[in-house]
């Protein structure tokens, strides 16, 4: 047969071409991952589109497109992306939980809640607890979303112009006669979203706003830079808080990009010194260096600082702290402020008004996008947290309010219309001269809700049997006195008995025979929002189930979670928690001694392993006494790798599964 040598050759060029290609859009894909795992999702999107022009997996190379507009703020241009992924049946479990916020940021809020119903119905069971709590959470706030969006107000808003850019401007503040802003003008780049790196700039507050008066050459003054000495130009700096002398001031600065996640994020104080000149910054110990920490706050008397964490213990995601300051200027340890304005979403920007009033954003509360503006009051011991309605929330990102005067002040938000990304907003309550304003809803008669607890008693067993006769005591954690004490009946259920919002319990559970039990209940965080209520009252109850283990000499039970450093045996702060619980059963059995033991795996020699599980179990039965336990009723011991449960472990899981610490009741 006769071939035809140039349409040979053309076609080889071809199929050299197309395999040229494929190898181009490959290498793009994994060089966009790889910035994608460094948190540079900027240029992880660049290699990304440059893979659509080859045959890479559409679903995870639109999944993690998705993700890395997502993570870098940007969620309504993640939404196409999700979608693309989903139709080709990604195996990612979050994918539909980030999509439907992603649709929540464009306003479509249908498309949000169906998602999130598909999301909860095929969870896997190790999803987070955290995070299935904030997507049924959120299913709600969807199903209730036109009763949120009533909530309207005779406010106008105004974008600052003078202030405003195509990057992003937020966190304002106001100092004397200046705003104070946070704004990407740097000349270094951010690798995760594209834009230059954050700084502190100020402007005069008369030149803020519309109608600003121009200098001598008939401009209007730009921004200029707050401070040189609190500029570094490869990190982030911004939100910035002023003491109430104005003399002080806390900031947060990272983001340097050497660690992923923004984790390298901590507070900052510097303070102002001879000739106006504010000091180089130093770093406060209440910063966790393992976590993202700030926009923080002062109270109005100075003596308190708020700020932002997503440190370890918290309610999940970023939660608010709060740090007091003694009169030399020392802050004490910071404490969560609890369940009721923490969620399992993200709560930031906390801002305290003159009537002591906390104002803070949050995309945990039921709000109408993904950062809403909440306002916290606390009256009676109970705190109530209220969504500011429209026009101050919107489907965008809305947050930073401050007042500077009780009907008046700014915000931050990315809704339609401003210059680009985040922009600062004047907001004024009442109508402003041929403004269209927006009428707002007389407010109802307030609703009520009675609460109650209720629960089961059973043994710990397979199958779970319901135990009666055992002996339930509900005590108030505030008082020590018990509300209700009860004995189970034949199904092993007690209740329902009324608590009350804002309120922590204790339900202690005994029956003989059986080790006691108690378990802790708290009603921080478990009040219905008023916009769920469609009632005048409305009862509802949590119910607790207590499992009891049998009392048995030489049973054994494992306790979880226990972990030490490398090679070392002192009680970490996340032991210390789960020792807490052991602790807790010595206290309500108080006849029990046991043998405290520590197990190790096979890596490292066996005198080696021998010693390092016998100081362990000593560090556990020293931190345990010092809880006031009385020493003669533990005994450590150490049994280094001679009782494997895993015998040849090969993965990390099964070693972790033989390095494990243990209880054995040696006395009842």
């Amino acid at each position: 047969m006769k071939i035809n040598t140039s349409s040979a050759l053309l076609a080889a060029l071809g199929l050299a071409l197309s395999l040229g290609g494929c190898n181009s859009a490959m290498m793009a894909y994994k060089k966009g991952v790889r910035h994608y795992d460094a948190g540079e999702y900027n240029l992880a999107l660049t290699q990304f589109q440059k893979a659509t022009k080859g045959s890479v997996d559409p679903a995870r190379l639109n999944y993690y497109t998705a993700e890395s507009y997502r993570l870098s703020n940007r969620f309504g241009e993640a939404v196409p992306f999700y979608q693309k992924a989903l139709e080709a049946n990604t195996a990612e479990p979050d994918a539909r939980f980030n999509y439907a916020y992603a649709l929540k940021s464009q306003g479509n809020y249908a498309g949000a809640l169906e998602q999130l119903q598909q999301y909860v119905a095929s969870a896997p069971r190790t999803t987070a607890k955290p995070v299935l709590d904030k997507a049924k959470r959120e299913i709600e706030t969807l199903k209730a979303i036109n009763i949120i969006a009533a909530n309207k107000s005779l406010i106008t808003l105004q974008n600052v112009g003078a202030v405003n850019s195509p990057g992003s401007e937020f966190g304002p503040v106001v100092r004397g006669e200046e705003l104070i802003f946070t704004a990407s003008r740097k000349e270094q780049v951010y690798k995760n979203n594209g834009l230059p790196m954050l700084g502190l700039y100020k402007t005069k507050l008369s030149n803020a706003l519309s109608g600003q008066k121009p200098d001598e050459t008939g401009t209007v003054p730009a921004p200029e830079l707050f401070s040189q000495n609190v500029f570094q130009d490869n990190v982030n700096e911004g939100t910035p808080a002023f003491s109430k002398d104005g003399k002080a001031m806390v900031f947060a600065r990272g983001n340097t990009g050497k660690r992923k996640g923004g984790l390298d994020v901590d507070l900052y104080i510097s303070r102002l010194g001879e000739g106006n000149v504010w000091s180089q910054p130093q770093r406060l110990p209440i910063s966790d260096s393992l976590a993202w920490d700030g926009s923080p706050a002062f109270s109005g008397d100075g003596r308190t600082l708020y700020f932002a964490s997503n440190r370890a213990g918290g309610a999940g995601g970023i939660d608010l702290y709060r740090t007091s300051i003694d009169a030399s200027g020392r802050f004490s340890r910071p404490v969560n402020m609890g369940r009721d304005i923490n969620t399992p979403g993200d709560e930031m920007f906390p801002y305290v008004a003159p009537d002591a009033k906390l104002y803070f954003a949050s995309d945990g509360h039921p709000g109408l996008g993904k950062l809403d503006v909440f306002v916290a009051t606390r009256s009676g011991g109970v705190t109530r947290v209220a969504n500011m309605g429209q026009p101050i929330n919107s489907p965008a990102d809305d947050f930073g309010l401050i007042y500077t005067k009780p009907t008046e002040g700014y915000l931050t938000s990315n809704r339609g219309g401003g210059k680009g990304d985040d922009d600062i907003y004047f907001f004024q309550e009442g109508p402003a001269p041929d403004t269209t304003t927006i009428a707002q809803n007389p407010p109802g008669a307030p609703k009520t809700v009675r609460y109650f607890l209720a629960g089961t008693v059973s043994a710990n067993e397979t199958p779970i049997a319901p135990l009666d006769s055992a002996r339930v005591r509900i005590i108030d954690d505030a008082t020590g006195q018990p509300i209700a004490e009860v004995t189970t009946g034949q199904p092993g259920t007690f209740g329902k008995y009324p608590v009350q919002e804002g309120k922590d319990y204790t339900v202690l559970a005994e029956r003989k025979g059986y080790l006691t039990r108690r378990e802790s209940f708290s009603m921080q965080g478990r009040s219905i929002p008023q916009i769920f209520l469609t009632k005048p009252q409305t009862d509802t109850t949590f119910n607790v189930a207590l499992l009891l283990d049998r009392a048995t000499l030489n049973r054994t039970f494992v306790l979880e979670n226990i972990y030490y450093d490398l090679d070392k045996y002192n009680i970490r702060p996340d032991a210390a928690a789960e020792l807490d619980k052991l602790v807790a059963i010595l206290q309500d059995n108080p006849t029990l001694k046991i043998e405290l033991s520590s197990h190790t795996d096979v890596r490292a020699p066996d005198a080696y392993n021998l010693r390092l599980s016998q100081n362990r179990a000593k560090s556990a039965v020293e931190y345990i006494v010092s809880k006031g336990i009385d020493a003669s009723r533990m005994t450590a011991k150490g049994y280094g790798e001679t009782q494997l449960v895993v015998k040849n472990a090969k993965t990390e899981e099964e070693h972790q599964r033989n390095r494990r610490t243990e209880f054995k009741i040696l006395e009842l």
